[in-house]
């Protein structure tokens, strides 16, 4: 418990990792896109416009593979930083927590074994409505299958997600809803007037307070598939969300579709939970009665800089890193140097193996 620190309904936050303590996790990696990822400077998860779209897909083959099939190596900021999928890697490896991965909007299909849901990818925001009012139905609809077969399956769902861009029609949905958010961003100087400036053209599109409509103008296909997700698996086993900004949005949208409170928890990174830039702790708080659970998984202390850069507010979150921490330590025991030790040999084969 020293690693991990606890946020709003605290005594919840306690019952809820005492119940997951000795049961089963699975994690359900849900990868989507949104085209205002494309906006220049908006995001970090990619070199550059065009392989950007293949990050998510590349999340996914690398959680299976240990290496990429859709691009030669894991997606990386330029100057070499790895994917938080490292991170979510070596949590699941060395508490041997199975996953399975859900498209919901992936503009390129992973090549491996997944659920395919036919949800299409989100628009840009900033131009034009990211979906349909039938497409969000469609995706809560199928959020909401999908979620109830994978909680029967175990005591603990741990739902993570990738999408470029994602804290940007994150910030759009929790606006929209109300809430005075500040999201955080996966490069140390986030560009709060950018994404404020998207965020303003697209809630000047809203024209009906029904939350199917808002998700339609300004959010993106991720949001309303583990919204979904999270209505149905929450009234049969406890659920993990796995994530930052994106998941607080996925929470708000949740609220208003209806969840059990009892068995929800978010679970993140210190990293976000500690950035001076967001408000995540106290947005959570305000949505729902529920815990926030965040892990200090260590890597100020790591001898190689592209892991240690994460300390110092590069991606901070991402592939459902800190949820999969958590469930690894609650499972294994591990202490947060055992996970450095791990999350250093990865990161050791990934880059003398190159």
């Amino acid at each position: 418990m020293e690693n991990f620190q606890l946020y709003g309904n605290i005594e919840q936050g306690k019952n809820f990792l005492e119940s997951i303590k000795s049961g089963r996790f699975l994690f359900s990696f849900v990868i989507s896109y949104t085209e205002t990822c494309e906006v220049p400077g908006i995001t970090f998860a990619g070199a550059d416009k065009n392989s950007i779209q293949f990050t998510p897909p590349a999340d996914a083959e690398y959680l299976h593979y240990g290496y990429c099939k859709t691009i030669d190596n894991i997606p990386m900021t330029p100057d070499g930083k790895p994917t938080p999928g490292l991170l979510t890697k070596t949590a699941l490896e060395s508490a041997s927590i199975p996953h399975l991965t859900v498209n919901a909007g992936s503009k390129i299909s992973p090549q491996l074994p997944f659920i395919d849901t036919g949800v299409s990818f989100g628009k840009n925001i900033s131009i034009e409505d990211a979906m349909t009012d039938s497409q969000v139905s469609h995706a809560v609809d199928y959020g909401r299958i999908i979620g109830r077969s994978l909680a029967s399956l175990t005591d603990c769902l741990v739902i993570g997600e990738s999408i470029p861009g994602g804290t940007t029609t994150a910030l759009a949905v929790l606006k929209a809803l109300g809430f005075d958010a500040k999201v955080s961003s996966s490069i140390p100087n986030n560009p709060i007037e950018l994404k404020n400036q998207i965020v303003k053209s697209a809630l000047e599109r809203i024209d009906s307070e029904h939350p199917y409509s808002i998700i339609a103008k300004v959010g993106d296909p991720m949001i309303p598939f583990v919204a979904g997700m999270l209505s149905s698996a929450s009234s049969v086993s406890n659920v993990m969300l796995a994530g930052g900004t994106q998941m607080a949005a996925v929470l708000a949208f949740a609220s208003k579709i209806g969840f059990n409170e009892e068995n929800t928890a978010i679970g993140t990174t210190s990293y976000i939970t500690d950035d001076e830039s967001a408000n995540f702790t106290s947005i959570v708080k305000e949505i729902a009665d529920i815990p926030a659970i965040s892990v200090n998984p260590g890597l100020q202390n790591s001898k190689f800089a592209g892991l240690k850069a994460y300390s110092e507010g590069f991606a901070k979150e991402g592939v459902g890193a800190g949820g999969a921490i958590i469930s690894s330590m609650m499972k294994t025991g591990n202490s947060a140097s055992k996970y450095l030790e791990l999350a250093e040999k990865e990161y050791d084969r990934l880059f003398t193996s190159q």
